[in-house]
């Protein structure tokens, strides 16, 4: 998008069903509001678990794309483009090119913008200085219209679309019987206007004369070429100027370099950009689209003009639960209903957190002040995300506000409340053909208390059967990966939203005293029952926390 704003609205990692909906939701509503060249687009921050499958599945929405991090990228950079240039153009056409484009790179592509190599302003220096090749005209086969032009002279003899695949560049000073001898098959002789020198250089062979000064070619020296087929080449220029220019003549992409490009993809972050360019005294680099297409180079000097990504998040306000590379992001608003975290922004931005039991719940009010219709999907989409996160309603952090909302909008979207909330959350619960792993990360949270950082996943069934297989099932991963990522303690809640409680598991080193000071019960076998206990958000986290400042 060449003009406004890109702005990506986005949850938290491992997201859950109101992160998910929330991004969408909003995206949607900021985008009827937005001003003109502004575009909201909904993001992920991971996988998606069954639940939330089966809410966009019911609802027939598209699941948003999945971003890796917010953090700078190729494609945020001021790209230098370049233009196409044909395949035999000229070493003095290519450096026009640059001078009028303030560039000292080009890369050679071809008509499909597909990278063949590249040649800068260095490249063209260091190989006119080298003194070994005396042939760069003949080895690069060099069109003989190529020479013409850059000698700004004209073909007398000969058709300007063959080529010069012969010999050396000989100045053909001296007598004729000295250029004779120097001359051998295939040269290219430069010469004046001495009819009888031409003649000689044509009888030993040469390909081509080139005539300096517009001298006038004789009919028998003409006559000679066209039966030897010698091309002459009259301009109006000086020997001396002749030999200083004529390797210009050489295609450029003779000189182009092929092999052991240093490229970038316009998905690469910033980060590993400054490493590669750290380490080579390369100046310009080409950039490569997800086609294939070189879209122009970047250079040093670019990086300081690269544009952040702009977002929005939506049911989160900590650091750690963010998309990667946040702190390299410009931070547009925040909508939440979770305590205030440890994301700080650089200039002020709207913050809306309410103490309501879902950020859906918030979104739909906005939707009201906003005066904007809730489509049956969005409806749909937000009752779901109510649901979940209050469990029913039967969550703590369920306020009059999240249950009056849940049946506005289900009415709105045609559903049955009770039979959908059942529907979904049996959804949620199938985990049967899910590793461990998946299954622990589905619902996961990562939180840092003073020196202490762990983790609280949770996952939750209608039923105990279903929860106690989970918990066998991932007990042996939280017991290997405690201690990984700078996680000292890991807690997964196994919510029985019927019953109402939880089953607790807590591995690593003083888990199992944390939750004894926090909840006041006894574990067993790592694990406790803490009836009445259901949101990590408003019961668990607050007492695991207070424990451990209490320590």
């Amino acid at each position: 998008m060449s003009e406004g704003k890109r702005i990506y609205v986005v949850g938290h990692k491992n997201p859950d069903t109101d992160s998910i909906c929330s991004a969408i939701a909003y995206a949607e509503l900021k985008n009827r509001t937005a001003p003109e060249g502004w575009v909201y687009v909904p993001k992920r921050a991971g996988h998606m678990n069954k639940e939330t499958e089966f809410v966009l599945k019911a609802f027939h929405a598209e699941p948003p794309g999945y971003m890796l991090g917010v953090g700078c990228q190729a494609r945020d950079m001021e790209i230098h483009t370049h233009p196409y240039v044909p395949p035999d153009i000229t070493v003095m056409e290519l450096w026009e090119i640059l001078a009028q484009n303030n560039a000292v790179t080009m890369p050679f592509t071809d008509q499909e913008q597909h990278l063949e190599g590249l040649l800068t302003v260095g490249d063209i220096a260091r190989y006119f200085m080298n003194p070994e090749d005396q042939m760069p005209l003949s080895r690069a086969k060099t069109l003989y219209s190529s020479i013409e032009k850059t000698l700004q002279g004209k073909i007398v003899v000969g058709e300007g679309s063959s080529r010069f695949a012969g010999g050396k560049v000989l100045i053909g000073a001296g007598n004729e019987e000295q250029i004779s001898e120097r001359t051998k098959p295939g040269d290219l002789v430069v010469l004046a206007d001495r009819e009888e020198a031409q003649l000689a250089a044509m009888e030993a062979g040469a390909e081509c004369l080139v005539i300096s000064c517009d001298s006038g070619i004789s009919e028998e020296v003409t006559s000679q070429a066209k039966v030897k087929g010698c091309v002459i080449i009259t301009t109006p220029m000086d020997t001396y100027t002749i030999a200083r220019i004529i390797n210009l003549a050489t295609p450029a992409r003779f000189l182009m370099r092929t092999e052991n490009l240093i490229t970038f993809t316009t998905r690469d972050y910033l980060t590993k950009i400054k490493e590669v360019m750290g380490g080579t005294r390369l100046r310009d680099f080409p950039v490569i689209d997800s086609q294939g297409r070189c879209k122009g180079t970047v250079s040093r000097r670019n990086l300081i003009n690269t544009r952040k990504k702009q977002v929005v998040l939506v049911d989160h306000n900590e650091e750690s639960q963010a998309v990667d590379d946040i702190r390299d992001a410009e931070i547009l608003e925040i909508i939440d209903h979770h305590r205030i975290g440890s994301i700080e922004t650089l200039s002020p931005i709207y913050f809306r957190n309410q103490p309501v039991g879902c950020t859906a719940t918030i979104i739909a009010q906005m939707y009201h002040e906003s005066r904007q219709e809730i489509t049956p999907q969005i409806a749909g989409l937000l009752l779901s995300a109510i649901i979940s996160d209050t469990l029913m309603f039967r969550s703590p952090t369920c306020t009059k506000l999240d249950e009056n909302l849940a049946y506005y909008l289900a009415d709105i979207a045609g559903v049955d409340v009770e039979a959908y909330a059942n529907d979904m959350f049996t959804a949620g619960s199938d985990v049967a053909e899910k590793s461990a792993e998946e299954i622990f990360y589905q619902d996961f949270k990562k939180f840092t208390a003073g020196e202490v950082t762990f983790g609280v996943a949770q996952i939750t069934a209608m039923n105990d059967g279903v929860l106690k297989q989970v918990g066998q099932k991932v007990l042996p991963y939280m017991e290997e990966n405690c201690g990984k990522n700078g996680i000292s303690m890991l807690f997964f809640m196994l919510t029985n939203i019927i019953a109402e409680s939880t089953s607790l598991l807590c591995i690593g080193e003083g888990s199992e005293e944390l939750v004894r000071r926090a909840f006041g019960v006894q574990t067993q076998d790592g694990g406790c029952e803490l009836p009445g206990v259901v949101s990590r958000k408003k019961q668990m986290i607050p007492a695991l926390i207070n424990a451990i400042h209490e320590t």
